[in-house]
C-alpha cells in the first residue's frame, strides 16, 4: 500500500476508505500514517493498491482540534486548534524538548537541536520534528506507563511502517530513517525515553535510527500490536511488508499468559475468571466464562483497544476477529472452545488450570470438565469451518490435498481458495469427482508459499488457512511439520527485509550490503532474463556483484549464473569466493562454484537462491513480476 505524507508527519494522501478516520481519529493515529514505498510486492496486479486521494488542510486542522479537545494533545496539555497552532506550540516549547533530549543523549546534541529549533517556521522541518518532540514531552510530563507506551507504540509503528525497516537476521534490527541528523537525534532521544536503546547511523544521504538485540525485539513486539492502520475501520488485511520480519523477530520475546480470580456471581450462574495476555509491556484482561463451552471474550467502546485484544489472541494462535454490537456503540472479540484449543500450548495450559480450579470448587461437574480437559490436552484436527486436508510428504515433497466424492464440496474449496487470492493452475490444481471416484483440490508448493505471503499482506482467511495447514502438518509428524514451516517461512519473508544496511557474518567473513536492484533484460535469443546487481562489502572490500537468472530445462526451472574471468585484475578466484559468501549471507543457500576449461569461473544458483533474494524489498517486486511473466501458462 502506498501512502504519501507531508514531511512524514501529517498525511496529504490517504486511502479513500480512511477519509472518515482523518476527520475523527486521534492525532496519534494520524502521526503514524506515513509513506510506505512500493506496493504489496504481489505478482497479481489486483492486489497492488496505490491510492493517492488528497485530503485537505482543513481536515488535518480538524484532527488537531479534536485531539486537543479530547485526545492525545489534551492529555499532554497542548492547546491547539490547527496545525499552525501546533507548530507554534513546538516553537514556544522547544527549550523543554531540547532539555529532555539532552538528559537522554548528553550535552553534545544541544547545539544541533537548538539550531533545529530556529528552523521550525519551515513547515517541512516542523512536520518532521513534532512527532518525536511530542513523544519526549509525553515521557517528561506523564512518565512511561501503559497509556504513554500505547501512544509511543502507535507513533513508532507508523514511522517504522513508513520509512523504517525490520530485519530479523543476525542480532535483529528495527530502524527508521530521516534525511537530517538533528531529526534522527530527536527520534533517538524519544526511543531512549521509553527504555529503548538506539543508535544513529550515517547511511550516505540519510540517517538511520537503529535498535538492535533485545531492544529490537521489544520494538518488534510493539509493532505487532500497533502496526498501521490502527484507525476507525482498521483492518488486518492492510498489513505492510515490514510485518513478516516483525513476526519473526517479535517471536523471540514470548507472550505472557496468566489467569487471575475465579468467581461466580450467583449459585447457579456461570463460572468466570480473568485471563491476562501481555506482550511488550501491554496487558489485556479477558473474561473467561465456563458455560456449555469455554468462552473467552473482551469488549469495549474503544475499538482500538478491542483490535489490540484481537491481535494478542492471534499472537496466541487463536483465530479472532473484531465485531460490532448492534446499535450499542461497542466492539467485542470472542472465541469458544473449538478455536481456543487450536491456540498455543501456554494458553491451553492456563485454560486447563481454570477448568481444574472450577471443578475442584464444585462449580463444574466432572463430565463437563473431563470433556473440556480432553479437548485442551489433545487439540482438535479440524479448525472451525475447514474440511480435513491431507498433509504429508511424498518422496520428500509436501503434499497438501483435500479430497471428496461430493462435487459441491470440491467447488466450495475452489471458491474459498480463489477468494483468498490463490489462482487455479498456478497455486492449486483441481480434479472434479467422476464415476464415484473422489476428486481433489491440491495446493502446490508455490500456492502454500503465496498463501503465507497473503497471510502477512492480504486476507485474514489466508492467515487462518496457513495456520490450519501448519496445525495439520504438526499432527502428521516432525518431518512434515518442518517441511511445511520451511515453505511458510519463505513465503512470509518475501519483501520483508532490506538490502541497504544488511549485515551478516558467514563462515567468519563479514558481509555489509550497501544496496541493490533488479531489472529484466533480453538474451540474444529473445528470452526474458532477470539481472540482479548488489553492491556490498565482503571482508571490507567493496564491489558490485551481478547475477542473471533465466528459465531452463523441461521443467522451466529458474537458475542464476555469474561468469568471472580467472584472469580478472582482482583475481577471479578471490572475487568468486567473495561473491559466493555474499549469496550465502543473503539467502542461506550456498551457490555452486566451478571453473570451466576456458578459465571462466561460473557461479550457479537455483530456485532456492532466488526465493532467498525475494525476501528483500528492493528485489521482491521485480522477481515476482519476472517469475509470473516467464512461468509456463
Amino acid at each position: 500500500m502506498t501512502y504519501s505524507s507531508i514531511g512524514g508527519l501529517l498525511p496529504l494522501a490517504a486511502s479513500l476508505s480512511l477519509q472518515a478516520a482523518l476527520l475523527t481519529a486521534d492525532l496519534s493515529a494520524l502521526l503514524h500514517l506515513r509513506k510506505s514505498s512500493g506496493g504489496l510486492g504481489s505478482p497479481k496486479s489486483e492486489l497492488q493498491l496505490h491510492v493517492r486521494a488528497r485530503t485537505s488542510l482543513e481536515k488535518l486542522d480538524e484532527a488537531v482540534r479534536r485531539s486537543a479537545e479530547g485526545g492525545w494533545l489534551k492529555r499532554l496539555g497542548v492547546k491547539a486548534k490547527s496545525w499552525d497552532e501546533l507548530k507554534r506550540w513546538a516553537i514556544e516549547n522547544w527549550r523543554d524538548v531540547v532539555e529532555a533530549a539532552v538528559r537522554h543523549l548528553g550535552g553534545d546534541v544541544r547545539e544541533e537541536l537548538e539550531e533545529l529549533g530556529k528552523r521550525l517556521d519551515d513547515d517541512k522541518v516542523a512536520r518532521e520534528a513534532v512527532a518525536p518532540a511530542l513523544l519526549l514531552i509525553q515521557a517528561e510530563r506523564l512518565g512511561v506507563d501503559g497509556e504513554s507506551l500505547r501512544y509511543f507504540a502507535m507513533v513508532i509503528s507508523g514511522a517504522v511502517g513508513g520509512d523504517g525497516y525490520v530485519s530479523a537476521s543476525g542480532r535483529g534490527e528495527v530502524g527508521l530513517a530521516s534525511g537530517e541528523r538533528p531529526i534522527a537525534l530527536l527520534w533517538q532521544a524519544a526511543f531512549r525515553a521509553y527504555g529503548i536503546r538506539a543508535e544513529v547511523k550515517d547511511v550516505g544521504n540519510a540517517f538511520d535510527v537503529v535498535a538492535s538485540g533485545g531492544d529490537a525485539v521489544r520494538l518488534a513486539r510493539l509493532y505487532l500490536l500497533y502496526w498501521p492502520p490502527l484507525l476507525e475501520g482498521g483492518d488486518d488485511r492492510l498489513k505492510n511488508n515490514k510485518l513478516a520480519g516483525a513476526v519473526e523477530l517479535g517471536a523471540k520475546g514470548a507472550l505472557d499468559i496468566r489467569w487471575e480470580g475465579l468467581r461466580r456471581r450467583t449459585e447457579d450462574g456461570p463460572v468466570a475468571a480473568d485471563l491476562v495476555i501481555s506482550e511488550g509491556g501491554v496487558d489485556i484482561k479477558y473474561n473467561v466464562y465456563l458455560r456449555n463451552d469455554i468462552l473467552l471474550e473482551f469488549g469495549s467502546t474503544d475499538r482500538g483497544r478491542v483490535e489490540l485484544a484481537a491481535r494478542l489472541l492471534r499472537r496466541a494462535g487463536v483465530s479472532a476477529e473484531v465485531k460490532e454490537k448492534n446499535d450499542e456503540g461497542a466492539w467485542y472479540v470472542w472465541a469458544t472452545t473449538d478455536r481456543l484449543v487450536a491456540g498455543h500450548k501456554k494458553l491451553k495450559d492456563v485454560l486447563t488450570e481454570i477448568v481444574k480450579a472450577a471443578h475442584d470448587n464444585g462449580w463444574v461437574d466432572a463430565g463437563k470438565a473431563e470433556r473440556w480437559l480432553e479437548k485442551l490436552m489433545s487439540g482438535i484436527t479440524l479448525r472451525e469451518g475447514w474440511p480435513k486436508y491431507l498433509v504429508r510428504l511424498v518422496e520428500g515433497a509436501l503434499e497438501v490435498r483435500y479430497a471428496s466424492t461430493n462435487s459441491g464440496n470440491i467447488e466450495r474449496e475452489v471458491q474459498r481458495l480463489k477468494a483468498m487470492g490463490l489462482e487455479e493452475g498456478r497455486h492449486f490444481t483441481v480434479k472434479m469427482p467422476e464415476g464415484g471416484e473422489a476428486g481433489y483440490v491440491s495446493i502446490l508448493r508455490d500456492g502454500l508459499a503465496y498463501a503465507a505471503w497473503l497471510s502477512v499482506h492480504g486476507s485474514g482467511d489466508a492467515a487462518e488457512f496457513v495456520e490450519y495447514i501448519l496445525q495439520r502438518a504438526g499432527e502428521e509428524g516432525e518431518d512434515v511439520r518442518k517441511k511445511a514451516e520451511e515453505i511458510v517461512k519463505r513465503g512470509r519473508e518475501v519483501g520483508s527485509l532490506r538490502l541497504a544496511g544488511f549485515e551478516n557474518e558467514v563462515d567468519g567473513r563479514l558481509v555489509k550490503v550497501i544496496g541493490g536492484g533488479a531489472e529484466p533484460e533480453r538474451s540474444k535469443s529473445g528470452k526474458t532474463l532477470l539481472r540482479i546487481t548488489i553492491t556490498a562489502e565482503v571482508d571490507g572490500i567493496r564491489g558490485d556483484y551481478t547475477m542473471t537468472f533465466g528459465r531452463y530445462g523441461k521443467n522451466n526451472a529458474a537458475m542464476g549464473y555469474a561468469y568471472i574471468s580467472a584472469k580478472a585484475p582482482d583475481s577471479g578466484k578471490v572475487y568468486a569466493e567473495r561473491f559466493a559468501v555474499l549469496i550465502k549471507a543473503l539467502t542461506g543457500e550456498e551457490p555452486k562454484v566451478y571453473e570451466r576449461e576456458d578459465g571462466i569461473i561460473v557461479i550457479k544458483c537455483g530456485g532456492g537462491c532466488l526465493e532467498g533474494l525475494a525476501r528483500y524489498a528492493e528485489l521482491a517486486d521485480a522477481i515476482a513480476k519476472w517469475l509470473e511473466e516467464t512461468g509456463r501458462r
